[in-house]
């Protein structure tokens, strides 16, 4: 992978950086955040981790999870360079209010923004966390296996475990240099695929009760009741959108969370070159072809009326 020697000049000469990931992060934001910022204090710079969110129960086996910040206080009293992971806009990361005196972007999404006054955006890339990994190797600096765990799971993560189609030779060149450097493949995906609670398993049960399917379009939702009757929250649904991509029949899929106020957040999935990012884009979100995700307003059948439409124009087109 080609790292461009811009990124890898301001990172050596910046001493004060700010590294942000979107909203409600997985595993691939994670991992990127936590092993740059690990690869950067190495090499004496001063770090500062953001998200707006906490970071999931699942994802707190990662090696530094507890350095996230959710509090922007004393965040800017030495003017960082801000570093966007796994997200190419400041309003993803819930940072539009906020503005910086460089900028630097470095993402895999297929729906781009022209923010960053360095960008380095490869939607081909299968994770942010692969990207990571050649630019921590270009800054000269040695993996530890604090970063190898991390970069693992973000990888591992947007790969679905490789399974999906961006699982690449390069995917897994990658992932065997970090096991060399120590990353537990058999650890990482105990962690991540069979350590639920049982109050979980319960939401996914009341879920997949919901499930619907109407010409190849699987839909299904959860409210907030749902979350009420299990004692869960919305942290709790990570990897419930997959789900129905194991249906044989099923091309495209959409999962729909109550985020209160009449508003819906919907996680989309696909196989092969259905493309479900142009789905989100109609609605101002965006992401990969094959999973994408936006957020709406309105009653849940009318969400689902409207999408099931959109749905049907990718597969006939």
């Amino acid at each position: 992978m080609k790292i461009p020697k811009e990124i890898v000049g301001v990172l050596k000469k910046e001493t004060v950086f700010f590294l942000a990931t979107h909203i409600n992060p997985d595993g691939d934001a994670i991992g990127s955040a936590l092993a740059l910022a690990s690869a950067l204090e190495s090499m004496g710079k001063k770090v500062y981790v953001y998200n707006k969110d906490r970071i999931p129960e699942l994802y707190k086996f990662m090696p530094g999870h507890k350095r996230f910040n959710s509090s922007l206080k004393n965040a800017f009293t030495k003017a960082p360079v801000l570093v966007l992971l796994d997200c190419n806009s400041p309003e993803r990361a819930a940072l539009e209010q906020y503005s910086f005196r460089r900028s630097i972007v470095i993402d895999h999404h297929q729906t781009e923004t022209a923010y960053g006054d360095v960008r380095w955006v490869v939607p081909g890339a299968a994770a942010t966390g692969l990207m990571i990994f050649f630019l921590i190797k270009a800054m000269g600096v040695a993996l530890t296996k604090g970063m190898a765990t991390n970069l693992y799971t973000a990888i591992v993560v947007d790969t679905g475990t490789f399974r999906y189609s961006n699982t690449s030779s390069e995917v897994l060149i990658t992932c065997a240099e970090l096991i060399k450097a120590g990353a537990d493949p058999s650890y990482i995906a105990e962690c991540l695929y069979d350590r639920w609670e049982k109050d979980r398993f319960k939401l996914l049960v009341m879920t997949l009760n919901n499930l619907e399917i109407k010409n190849d379009v699987a839909m299904m939702h959860i409210t907030k009741n749902m979350f009420q009757k299990t004692g869960t929250s919305s942290e709790d649904t990570e990897n419930f959108s997959n789900f129905p991509r194991q249906i044989k029949t099923v091309k495209i899929s959409a999962f729909f969370r109550d985020v209160g106020g009449g508003f819906w957040k919907a996680s989309l999935r696909s196989k092969g070159n259905i493309n479900v990012a142009k789905i989100a884009e109609l609605y101002g979100g965006g992401g990969h072809r094959n999973a994408a995700g936006f957020k709406t307003r309105g009653s849940l059948k009318a969400v689902k009326e409207k999408f099931l439409l959109a749905a049907e124009k990718i597969l006939r087109n």
